[in-house]
């Protein structure tokens, strides 16, 4: 069973890092959030991935042409 972290947990979990910038990693997708009542928690093994990655975004999608539509 994972544990689950506070944003500000996860932040200092992971070295220290500011609440904001794990705000903005979950925007992203790059961890993915759990949420109880109205709080958003971070499961522990959202941070080994985040740790196994070496903090690297996911790659941007590729958009693809149609034509003159792009998708």
């Amino acid at each position: 069973m994972d544990i689950l972290l506070s944003v500000e947990e996860a932040g200092k979990r992971l070295g220290g890092i500011s609440k904001w910038t794990i705000h903005a990693w979950l925007s992203k997708g790059k961890m993915q959030r759990t949420k109880v009542g109205g709080r958003t928690m971070i499961r522990e093994s959202e941070l080994q991935k985040v740790i196994d990655d070496g903090g690297k975004s996911p790659a941007p999608k590729r958009r693809e042409n149609f034509g003159d539509k792009q998708l």
